[in-house]
């Protein structure tokens, strides 16, 4: 298996970091301070056609794979990690599941505008009282006539506040659990829906996070996105394919904290030397680019899986166990050699410190990945 990057793709991933170089680091703090969604910056994106990665091109997409996806995620990320989720979220979560599981009318109409750019997604799981038991959510839909009423809310939903496009999960019958979901697109504007922006984040904060609310929402019964309570599995779907990109992402975090503190123990002088001679200082930096080399050919592996049709679930989740986990440790050592500097919140690597936290959490916390890995690994014992 050669994990050397073609031509194609090389070129991809010289485009969008210097894209993310030219355009995004140079006011990601100022953005991060002001919990600022980046209005102009997604529109760049579209315009260089990364809202479209990995759709196809006769729905308005870029075409591509999710390998090419993950590359594209991980250099943003590597400059302003907010906006990888904005992106991702939209198209890895909303895009990509209503192109690969709803019906070819709804492919044809909510695909096209996401994929340029000109609308953005939210993809509706996560409730106040439903995280990693996603079979327990409680919002409903009740089915009257010639529409669904949906009635409940959801929390933590990345564009919540700002998104055109809704993918939402609702029970049909809670006593099935899991059993009784379904997932329908809900459009904005449609009465009853509305979202509340969620303020005060420790990290990614110029993505918007909000809390989503329906009230007697209708929605047309032409919304239903595949079959009446087969919904739990589109959702479950969904995730194991964008974990790779997640762990991308964690990539990138990680990649961008060591690059910070590469350049930093080459400047910062103590004892008449650069800190980067010295010994200490130098493994340090060793156990990183180890760390985030092996998360990328983790995710590399699970992409190319998924690419070629082959079972990638456990390796999905291994990718992101690994590479979140990573970003982790390595925002946090760049934040260590960067001594009392990089404590304050002028520093871009406390900016990645706290961004690299989530990665851990969402689309599945570490603990889950880890009961998906056991499970996949138990099973294949058996065999």
């Amino acid at each position: 298996m050669d994990f050397t990057l073609n031509e194609e793709q090389a070129a991809l991933r010289r485009t969008v970091h210097e894209f993310a170089v030219r355009e995004l680091e140079p006011e990601a703090r100022d953005r991060d301070a002001a919990e600022a969604f980046p209005w102009d910056q997604f529109r760049k994106l579209a315009e260089l056609g990364l809202t479209g990665l990995g759709l196809p091109t006769e729905l308005g997409g870029s075409g591509g794979d999710l390998l090419q996806t993950s590359i594209a995620i991980e250099e943003l990320a590597r400059s302003d990690p907010s906006i990888s989720l904005v992106l991702l979220a939209s198209l890895s979560l909303a895009a990509a599941g209503i192109e690969r599981f709803a019906g070819e009318s709804q492919r044809q109409r909510y695909v096209p505008p996401l994929a340029r750019g000109e609308h953005i997604g939210a993809f509706c799981l996560t409730e106040p009282n439903s995280g990693s038991d996603a079979g327990s959510i409680s919002t409903t839909a009740m089915r009257h006539g010639d529409h669904y009423v949906l009635n409940g809310s959801k929390i933590f939903i990345t564009n919540g506040d700002v998104a055109d496009t809704f993918l939402v999960f609702a029970t049909q019958d809670r006593k099935k659990r899991s059993r009784g979901i379904s997932a329908f697109i809900v459009e904005k504007g449609t009465p009853g829906l509305s979202a509340t922006k969620q303020v005060g984040k420790m990290g990614m904060r110029a993505s918007s996070t909000a809390e989503v609310f329906f009230e007697d929402c209708q929605v047309p019964l032409d919304n239903l996105v595949g079959e009446e309570e087969k919904g739990f599995g589109v959702a479950m779907q969904i995730l194991d394919a964008s974990r790779p990109i997640i762990g991308a992402q964690a990539v990138g975090i990680a990649q961008g904290a060591l690059d910070l503190a590469l350049r930093y123990v080459q400047q910062r002088q103590q004892f008449g030397h650069p800190i980067g001679d010295f010994q200490g200082v130098q493994w340090m930096l060793a156990d990183m680019a180890t760390r985030v080399d092996a998360s990328r050919l983790l995710v590399y592996r699970a992409a190319n899986l998924k690419d070629n049709g082959l079972p990638f679930a456990k390796e999905a989740s291994m990718a992101k166990l690994f590479a979140s986990e990573t970003a982790m440790s390595v925002a946090s050592a760049a934040l260590q050699l960067h001594g009392g500097y990089g404590y304050f919140k002028d520093s871009a690597v406390e900016r990645f410190f706290r961004d690299a936290k989530v990665t851990e959490i969402y689309e599945g916390t570490s603990q889950v990945q880890r009961q998906v890995i056991a499970r996949h690994i138990l099973t294949e014992a058996r065999l």
